[in-house]
């Protein structure tokens, strides 16, 4: 399993705006667990599904308004 951390801008504290909320619903479509966070949200993955999901997450967010998408992927801590 991998940990992605993302974090996507614009940040409005307190109020997710569409950019955001679209991400974490294309992601959570496959069925993984978002830990969504005051500055950046993680899930875990398997690895043979962490360019699919992230793809997703990123479509969803550039698609909504995003300014900027930041992605970490590494192994589970």
């Amino acid at each position: 399993m991998l940990e992605i951390e993302f974090t996507i801008e614009p940040f409005i504290e307190g109020a997710p705006g569409k950019h955001v909320t679209a991400a974490v619903a294309a992601v959570e479509k496959y069925g993984v667990v978002v830990d969504f966070g005051p500055f950046g949200s993680t899930f875990m993955a398997a690895q043979n599904n962490v360019a699919t999901i992230v793809g997703s997450l990123l479509e969803a967010a550039y698609g909504n308004g995003a300014t900027h998408v930041s992605v970490h992927v590494g192994p589970q801590e």
